[in-house]
């Protein structure tokens, strides 16, 4: 008997994940929901919640600043694992959401 492990098929991010820790709300069918991102790449994230989601349906992350404001990001549930969570690949990112993703890693490295 042989387990799968969630990060691999053909889905797996071939760029570099960042591990982090950090509270986030997610949105699939006009719901809002809260989990927390455990990694980060320019690609995507890995979102932790036990909300129940499927392959394929768009979703709107939210990642909070410093300020108190969120920063938006589109993409789409690439795979999940029930009451774990799910892997987003991105839509394509602006050079701001780039900043943000970048500042977050920056923070989380030193806190």
């Amino acid at each position: 008997m042989s387990t799968q492990e969630r990060r691999s098929g053909e889905d797996r991010r071939g760029t570099t994940r960042y591990p982090i820790d950090i509270p986030a709300e997610f949105e699939t069918s006009g719901d809002r929901e809260t989990g927390a991102i455990s990694d980060v790449s320019f690609e995507g994230c890995f979102v932790l919640s036990s909300g129940n989601v499927e392959d394929g349906t768009p979703v709107k992350i939210y990642l909070p600043l410093a300020d108190g404001m969120k920063v938006l990001f589109t993409g789409v549930i690439v795979n999940h694992v029930v009451e774990i969570g799910f892997g987003v690949r991105f839509d394509s990112l602006s050079f701001e959401q780039r900043e943000v993703l970048v500042n977050i890693v920056r923070e989380s490295r030193q806190g």
